[in-house]
């Protein structure tokens, strides 16, 4: 019986996705990224002290305690919701043994006691990149996110995506050069936008930030301003706003506008949930999917991971690899060319021919070529209609002479299990976006 919000691919959907996980990995590793695992649990009062999360962290416990005392909190474990609060937890408990500045990849499972929608889970992988580094972390690496992410997206046969970005120092120095104290108040009421519309978040914002009318109409009027170039600075400098953050917000958000032209654009809405982040942030959309949010996000963080006095800022960007999966899947956007990763079906003559057709078959396994011998020795009609419904291109006939047929065409030949190749398109199943 289904979950809801707990997907299970079928094997043609999840071959598409290890396809998707291997561009992912691929192009991660090009740029230098290397690999991590971290646990999938957390002490409860570190996953309760980053953002908005408290409703929807999954507990972990035995089915029985061992006493009947209720367990204290800093006893209590939650499944992570993300992977950067436990990537930051891994850097602070061995930063004696990184390299600084550390790049990782990790990709992985994450839960989140979310309401199930269309492309929204419980259970989901996300594939993340952050980079941290002691002290002080250069700016350019937030410039450098996006351009990994682009050609991520550039790898696969997806729609065009573009990248959705903001700075919170333009907010929170825009909010604060207003007058308004309590930014991260304003900062979370500005980020339901998109959900609630602009006038409940206007009433919000003077119900649960001591707004002025005034002062709320010019948070919706700064979190309207969107550009894919640089006049989006002048946009907001003619609201008539004089903060020092804000000047150093604007700057920085500059940088990575310009520094990936076509892919990126300044969009002064993005706040992004998470307690944690502290200048840039970053949201994707797909073309023809905008209605459905995000599907890629992160940003920059300073103060999440410290030891001592020692602090280790980082920057990051996580893809929703479950969610954008999701969207294709329920749009048949994807599809893949067989449902089974075999390239070449050995028939059986007989069944006291099996043996003999096992060799064929490892013969063609060793050069690389995915084999499977056919189940039952039935007419080699019927075996040629097993091969076709599960789209493998070629049959193998063994005899005196071997004989290899394309089921596609026809075309049937001579055939060596030491030398013979399939076309290369033909190796593995095709992956294709429509």
């Amino acid at each position: 019986m289904p979950i809801s919000g707990f997907p299970e691919w079928l094997p043609s959907q999840r071959m598409i996705e290890q396809y998707v996980l291997d561009k992912i990995r691929s192009t991660f590793e090009l740029y230098g990224f290397a690999p991590l695992e971290t646990r999938a649990v957390e002490p409860l009062d570190t996953l309760l002290s980053k953002g908005e999360t408290s409703k929807e962290v999954y507990l972990l416990r035995r089915l029985q305690d061992s006493g009947d005392a209720a367990p204290k909190s800093d006893d209590q474990l939650g499944l992570h919701f993300d992977l950067t609060v436990p990537f930051a937890r891994f850097v602070t408990e061995n930063h004696g043994k990184l390299q600084f500045p550390f790049r990782r990849y990790q990709i992985q499972k994450v839960w989140r006691g979310e309401r199930p929608q269309e492309g929204r889970y419980r259970e989901f992988l996300q594939a993340d990149i952050d980079v941290v580094n002691r002290d002080t972390l250069p700016f350019h690496f937030d410039t450098e996110m996006p351009l990994v992410i682009g050609d991520v997206f550039r790898s696969l046969p997806i729609p065009a995506a573009t990248i959705l970005v903001n700075n919170r120092k333009v907010c929170e120095g825009f909010y604060r050069g207003l007058g308004l104290e309590d930014t991260a108040q304003v900062l979370r009421t500005v980020d339901k936008l998109d959900k609630i519309g602009p006038d409940k978040v206007a009433a919000l914002l003077t119900e649960t930030a001591g707004a002025t009318d005034a002062q709320a109409a010019a948070c919706l009027a700064l979190a309207a301003i969107s550009s894919t170039d640089g006049s989006f600075a002048d946009r907001v400098r003619a609201l008539g706003v004089d903060d020092p953050m804000l000047d150093e917000g604007l700057a920085e958000l500059l940088q990575v506008v310009e520094a990936a032209p076509g892919l990126v654009r300044a969009e002064l809405k993005i706040a992004r949930g998470l307690d944690y982040y502290t200048g840039t942030v970053y949201e994707t959309q797909l073309q023809g999917y905008e209605r459905f949010g995000s599907i890629c996000s992160g940003g920059r963080y300073e103060n999440l991971a410290s030891v001592g006095n020692t602090r280790f800022p980082g920057v990051g960007i996580s893809i929703g690899v479950s969610r954008m999966l999701g969207l294709l899947f329920g749009q048949n956007a994807l599809t893949v060319s067989r449902s089974v990763p075999t390239c070449v079906l050995v028939a059986l003559p007989s069944d006291d021919q099996r043996a003999a057709c096992d060799r064929v078959a490892s013969a063609l396994r060793r050069r690389g070529i995915p084999t499977e011998v056919a189940p039952t020795a039935a007419k080699f009609g019927k075996q040629i209609q097993f091969a076709d419904k599960r789209g493998i291109p070629y049959v193998w006939f063994p005899g005196e002479s071997h004989t290899v047929k394309d089921i596609r065409s026809g075309e049937q030949v001579e055939a060596d299990a030491a030398t013979w190749t399939p076309p290369t398109a033909d190796l593995h199943p095709a992956i294709t976006g429509v």
